[in-house]
């Protein structure tokens, strides 16, 4: 009944700071805000390279000492305290299933979604939870009313399951796909967008733009590209399924029309955990993927009749908000990018490598990649892997061919320093 209780009395004060993360865990929780206030005191300068803290952040995780993880852009790890919660919710959700999972944990829903909405800075009415950026961005596209001859514009980089998503759409439907391909890496903002602006015909209802191109780290100016496409009337829609969490900005900022993100990725969330965000006078424009009895109505939650679901990794989500929260967005982007950097200067001037993300600071983050040359990226990967238990992701797509590395707020100096190793011996 203690439980019960504290579970009750969290969700009545849930928009505070660590209410997720204290109930999973006080001990940790007083840990844990000495170790957020200390940093945050510091200036910006300090806390990037205060490995004291970024220490004990390593320390919050269960990560393996013996493999080192540098695929977090594909799936990252939790901290220990939401592996803790998500426990916690399951045993709780146990002891009377039905009871507790509709009357309890389903009621938890609304205080997650007002979290979720103060960390992408919009109206907790545009914020719908499932469970990955394929399922979000899959409630978009078949969820629009076009009709044969309406155009998509689209790149040869972007996802795999969206693209999938529009052709199966072109093969059943008759729209026509408009396609892009991307020469990356480009520093350029204002050529991107004139790429998107000219591949716009007269028929064009919906642009698909990936915020941040998983196979380099590119990040593309959705907001440029959304003023334009606004001129002409047509939508946007966002992948974000490798920013939020990432780096810092709102989701409105990015002025687009739809969003769609994996919170398993860079929050840290249990793994199968996702959230769309749609501008709230377009919710009426798009059908339920898994109807309900309005699918057509202008709520948010019709997004969510998805029946039985596993409560308990959805309500540890709002611990891993509320890890991600005590270190701050910012400084969390800025702590991901000189990870990147790190080991991207120790291995540069190397004759047989090569990169393909930016080099433009805001234009990559934590992702970056490299080419060995004489080597395909799948024999890379398969080195790091057999050899230095370094894994990484040998990346074969399009105009692509490298191995896709990603560090993540975990991962120490250390770590890559052994990276910096495998790749000078590689290449030797």
């Amino acid at each position: 009944m203690n439980s019960r209780r504290h579970f009750l009395q969290g969700l009545a004060s849930a928009a505070g700071t660590v209410s997720f993360l204290s109930f999973a865990n006080n001990s940790f929780t007083t840990e844990a805000v000495k170790q957020f206030d200390k940093f945050h005191a510091q200036t910006p300068t300090d806390a990037l390279n205060d490995e004291d803290f970024w220490n004990w952040v390593k320390q919050s995780y269960t990560v393996s000492p013996e493999i080192l993880n540098l695929n977090n852009g594909g799936v990252s790890p939790q901290p220990k305290v939401v592996q803790d919660a998500h426990i916690r919710y399951y045993q709780y959700w146990n002891e009377g299933p039905s009871y507790y999972m509709w009357q309890i944990l389903d009621q938890g829903r609304e205080a997650l979604r007002n979290k979720l909405a103060d960390l992408a800075g919009c109206n907790a009415e545009e914020i719908a939870i499932n469970r990955n950026a394929t399922e979000g961005l899959n409630t978009v596209i078949f969820g629009l009313n076009l009709k044969a001859g309406d155009e998509v514009v689209l790149t040869k980089q972007d996802y795999p399951n969206m693209i999938n998503a529009w052709k199966q759409r072109e093969k059943r439907e008759g729209i026509k796909l408009v396609w892009i391909n991307l020469p990356l890496p480009m520093e350029n903002e204002e050529e991107i967008v004139k790429m998107y602006a000219n591949a716009f015909p007269a028929k064009t209802k919906i642009v698909h733009v990936t915020h941040l191109i998983n196979w380099t780290g590119q990040i593309m100016p959705v907001k440029k590209i959304a003023q334009e496409a606004h001129k002409r009337g047509i939508e946007v829609i966002a992948d974000g399924a490798h920013t939020f969490g990432h780096f810092d900005f709102a989701i409105p900022d990015l002025e687009c029309d739809y969003f769609a993100t994996s919170l398993h990725k860079w929050l840290s969330a249990p793994f199968g955990s996702g959230m769309l965000y749609i501008k709230k006078e377009k919710i009426k424009n798009v059908w339920a993927l898994l109807s309900n009895n309005e699918p057509d109505g202008t709520d948010i939650r019709k997004f969510e009749s998805l029946g039985t679901r596993s409560f308990a990794s959805e309500m540890a989500i709002g611990t891993a908000a509320d890890f991600h929260t005590g270190i701050g967005n910012k400084r969390k982007e800025d702590r991901l990018r000189f990870l990147k950097d790190y080991w991207v200067n120790k291995v540069k001037d190397m004759p047989k490598v090569s990169f393909m993300q930016p080099v433009t600071p805001h234009m990559s983050c934590a992702i970056a990649t490299i080419a060995i040359a004489g080597k395909k990226p799948g024999d890379v990967s398969a080195e790091l892997i057999s050899k230095y238990k370094i894994h990484a992701v040998g990346i074969e797509w399009e105009n692509i061919h490298v191995v896709r590395v990603t560090p993540h707020v975990y991962t120490s100096l250390k770590d890559l320093d052994r990276l910096v190793t495998a790749i000078k011996e590689i290449a030797k």
